[in-house]
């Protein structure tokens, strides 16, 4: 019987799409003197910044580049971020019900924590693994099984909702049930065939017809 929920942040809870977009190419310009294209930025949706800036920019040191990142992006959130519709009813069903409700994040602890002040949602939730925590990222489990050993949940008992191939290979990893979420943005170089897809959401409340269906 399921009874832990986990989700993913960024592209799952809050719409980040823009401000990532926009920070990345901000971050392109400054280093580079060129935008590049958004395929190029949303293939790395879901891998840990730090990673993705030493790949990118490997002549300068990660902490200036993610310096020049997060910078722009805290002057940009107020103005850029959002939740997606419905997910506070969503994440207010499954308080409701009962369920031990986590996010695993490849964000930083302080970042994720400010967003959800500013979207007033921290409530809902019982633990958090950010990119803090861990060395190790997904879709290696070890983000995932730190999150369910937080909420005293197993793998059995618990589903991982997420928008990226990082995610759902994370989950397949830690041999948990797996959501994809379908208002992600999506990389055209995607292979999902990779993974297993428990299920599929188009709506966040339809998450509840899920929770249901694996009781």
């Amino acid at each position: 019987m399921v009874n832990t929920v986990i989700f993913d942040f960024d592209g799952t809870l809050i719409d980040t799409n823009d401000v990532i977009l926009a920070s990345w190419q901000h971050t392109y310009r400054h280093f580079l003197g060129h935008d590049v294209s958004v395929e190029h930025i949303t293939k790395t949706f879901g891998e840990p910044l730090m990673k993705t800036l030493a790949r990118e920019f490997p002549d300068v040191p990660p902490q200036e580049s993610a310096e020049v990142y997060r910078t722009y992006q805290r002057k940009m959130a107020a103005d850029m971020v959002k939740l997606f519709p419905g997910v506070v009813e969503m994440l207010q069903t499954v308080k409701d019900r009962g369920y031990k409700i986590g996010i695993v994040t490849s964000r930083t602890k302080e970042s994720t924590m400010n967003y959800l002040e500013m979207f007033n949602i921290g409530g809902f939730f019982d633990g958090l693994v950010s990119c803090d925590d861990t060395s190790i990222h997904k879709p290696n489990p070890e983000p995932l099984l730190m999150g369910l050993e937080k909420l005293g949940a197993s793998a059995e008992e618990s589903i991982m909702v997420g928008d990226s191939i990082f995610d759902i290979k994370c989950a397949n990893n830690a041999g948990v049930k797996s959501v994809l979420v379908d208002w992600r943005v999506a990389s055209d170089n995607e292979n999902l065939s990779q993974c297993q897809i428990d299920y599929k959401i188009t709506a966040p409340l339809e998450l509840i017809k899920v929770l249901e269906e694996v009781k």
